[in-house]
């Protein structure tokens, strides 16, 4: 498919500069929800090609196609746009955040979650002194009540015995 410039670089700018690419699987959308002057096909279009190439991975859920741009892919895209080494895609870059350490003792475990009871192995789990699961003492567990009597016939041909239709 024949894709005008303007598009194509638009499209290969976009992909560089986030590392990653979107599209709904929609060939007559009259454009791409992040590049409004570029058709939702040329997108498509452009980014099978990548795919063809192993420029890109991609990734098909839920009627959308997602796009990562590879390492060839970011080699290929620094060529065709004449870019410094120095500039990579959003992917590449290290998070500036800080990452959050809990202080000891203030009732939280790692990974910011505060701590819960633990029971060790099973115990707590079913019965026992203190019940389980929050349900007080454990009932008993003697079987079934005296009275209680099954009576077990052959019915509806299951099973052995020759009950009938």
């Amino acid at each position: 498919m024949i894709v005008p410039k303007k598009n194509r670089v638009e499209v290969y700018q976009y992909l560089f500069k986030e590392g990653v690419l979107y599209a709904k699987k929609d060939y007559n959308a009259p454009s791409h929800p992040e590049m409004p002057d570029v058709p939702n096909l040329h997108v498509i279009k452009l980014m099978q090609s990548f795919k063809s190439r192993e420029l890109v991975t991609e990734r098909y859920a839920w009627s959308h196609y997602y796009w990562y741009v590879t390492n060839d892919g970011i080699k290929y895209l620094r060529e065709y746009l004449s870019l410094p080494d120095e500039i990579v895609p959003a992917t590449l870059k290290k998070s500036t955040r800080p990452l959050a350490r809990p202080t000891p003792g203030d009732g939280r475990r790692e990974g910011g979650r505060p701590d819960r009871p633990r029971f060790s192995d099973r115990e707590g789990y079913r019965g026992g002194e203190g019940g389980g699961m929050g349900r007080g003492s454990a009932p008993d567990k003697a079987g079934a009540p005296g009275e209680f009597n099954p009576e077990f016939r052959g019915g509806l041909g299951r099973g052995r015995g020759g009950g009938g239709y």
